[in-house]
């Protein structure tokens, strides 16, 4: 599958309303009843317009936040960080480099071991690829970070 590597009239055009209000328009989901913020398979989640490769279930952990929280992006290019001034508040933006669509919010109050990142986006602007699709839907290049040097087992979804 070739992804795309700019925003698809066709793409945007297929998002749901909720989808179009936090992608397109900076909106933010509620928490704890969004379609990740619980999810605990093995799998990629790419960004919702473009299926670009955002964030891996490998960096992703429990916050209490009630949105799906990583500890880092699969490739620090293929995201954007921006200053947010909204809500009466000084915050760090998050955004897909490829599709420029408002993913969620950079935090400082990440797991220590793993630098202390916490990225808090919202299921809206995320689709999840499960590790078992990958091949199919042309991700099989990132099989690779779920599995173990030694045995090749799979290792689990989440921290």
């Amino acid at each position: 599958m070739t992804r795309p590597r700019s925003r698809d009239p066709k793409s945007v055009e297929k998002l749901t309303p909720e989808q179009r209000h936090v992608a397109l328009e900076n909106g933010t989901e509620r928490p704890f009843s969004n379609e990740y913020w619980d999810n605990h398979e093995a799998g990629l989640y790419v960004d919702v317009v473009t299926g670009e490769p955002l964030f891996s279930s490998a960096d992703k952990f429990e916050s209490g936040s009630g949105w799906p929280s990583f500890t880092k992006p699969v490739d620090a290019e293929g995201i954007v960080e921006k200053r947010d001034f909204s809500h009466l508040m000084v915050r760090t933006e998050v955004r897909s480099a490829v599709g420029d669509i408002h993913l969620g919010h950079l935090f400082k109050d990440g797991p220590k071991v793993d630098g202390g990142l916490r990225y808090c986006m919202n299921s809206a602007s995320l689709r999840f690829v499960p590790l078992a699709d990958f091949e199919a839907e042309g991700y099989g290049e990132y099989r690779a970070q779920f599995e173990t040097p030694n045995d090749g087992s799979k290792e689990g979804a989440q921290k």
